[in-house]
Formats: C-alpha cells, sequence, structure tokens
C-alpha cells in the first residue's frame, strides 16, 4: 500500500512517516528539506524567491509520488497533493504574481493527469498530522532551524499562524483518498507509549479500509 503524511513543519510528520515505514516494513520517502538549495534563500526573500520554491518543491513531489506509486509499497512525508496549498498562501501574500501561478495551476494539472494514467493511481491513505498552534510554534523553536525561527519575525509567525489554519480546511476539503487524522498534540511522539497508539490508530484504520474492500 501506499500511505502519504501531511501536516505543517514542526508537528512531528517527519518522525510520524518513519515510524510507519518500519511499522510496515517499508521505504519512507522524506521531504527535501536539508537538501534544499532554495529554502534558506526564500525564508530570507519570499517575494523573490517564492515561485522557484514552489516549483522546485512541486517537481521533487511529483517524482515522489511516481515512484512511490509505482513501487505500490511505501511511506511519503508530505506529497504533491498538498503542494498547491503553500502555492495558493504564497500568491495570496504577494510572494507569487498571478502569472506565476497561472503556470503553476497547469503544470500541476499536468501532473496530476499523468499520475491518473498509472496502474496505481492514488494513495491507499493520507494520514493528516494534527496538533495545536503554540505546540506547533514551540516544535519549530525546540528543532532549532535557524531560518524557521519566528521570535523576532512578526511576519513569519503570521504566516505559519495562516498555514496552521489553511491545513484545517484543507484537510476538511481533501478527497483524493481515503484519510485519517492523528493528534500529535495529544500523543506526542517522543513518547513509545504514544507510538504505539498512533501505530495502532493507523491498523485500524487501514483494517477498515481492507474491509470495506472486500
Amino acid at each position: 500500500m501506499v500511505i502519504i503524511t501531511a501536516g505543517m513543519i514542526g508537528v512531528g510528520k517527519t518522525t510520524l512517516t518513519d515510524l510507519i515505514a518500519k511499522h510496515l516494513g517499508t521505504e519512507a520517502f522524506f521531504e527535501p528539506v536539508g537538501d534544499n538549495p532554495v529554502l534558506p534563500l526564500y525564508y530570507a526573500d519570499p517575494k523573490q524567491y517564492g515561485f522557484l520554491l514552489q516549483i522546485y518543491f512541486l517537481n521533487k513531489r511529483f517524482a515522489m509520488i511516481k515512484r512511490a506509486l509505482a513501487d505500490d509499497n511505501n511511506v511519503l512525508d508530505r506529497s504533491i497533493y498538498e503542494d498547491a496549498l503553500f502555492t495558493q498562501e504564497n500568491h495570496r501574500e504577494g510572494n507569487i504574481s498571478d502569472a506565476e501561478l497561472d503556470v503553476y495551476m497547469q503544470l500541476l494539472d499536468n501532473m496530476m493527469a499523468e499520475l491518473q494514467t498509472m496502474r496505481k493511481s492514488r494513495p491507499d491513505l493520507m494520514v493528516f498530522a494534527n496538533a495545536d498552534f503554540d505546540t506547533i510554534l514551540y516544535r519549530i523553536k525546540k528543532r532549532g532551524r535557524d531560518y524557521e525561527q519566528f521570535e523576532d519575525n512578526a511576519e513569519l509567525r503570521d504566516y505559519y499562524y495562516k498555514m496552521w489554519s489553511a491545513y484545517q480546511d484543507w484537510y476538511e476539503a481533501y478527497d483524493a483518498s481515503p484519510k485519517m487524522m492523528v493528534d500529535l498534540q495529544q500523543y506526542n511522539l517522543e513518547d513509545p507509549e504514544n507510538q504505539a497508539i498512533v501505530l495502532q490508530q493507523i491498523d485500524d484504520r487501514l483494517a477498515e479500509l481492507d474491509a470495506q474492500n472486500q
């Protein structure tokens, strides 16, 4: 099966992806952050690098989802299905022009149409990692990536809040595959007992889907 994880930066999504992959004995595809040469540039000057960043991520996520669907047994840390969420917010913020948004959306539509031609055309399950906004801020601060820090940057903090709010609506509207939400505020994955609880929730959801397909 192919499982995708989704959620805000700092919520614990990468840890969740790794746990699911190890639990199911499959490969994890991680979001290209540490080796992304555009991301620090974007945080320094979002208006100059907003479009470049979104094209970079779109290209990487398209390649990842194609590999995962072709292998038919993987877990992806974020995916092409939520990519437009960031592009649209950058457009609202004035970081991406109308013309750039049109180019992006046409490219995304072409990519999604190509996915529909594959033998496996969609994930089996989307797992949305959620937590409240204050918890997100705490975890962003704790992990300590310099370009993500917001204490002296009110605009960045405001951007995080807008993305957190947008994610709540995105989850409700998501219909590309079956879905579920896991509460990583209540079940902080630093605790092994919480890891077991969350993995059991995912197992239960997969069992439910399997029963529906019988």
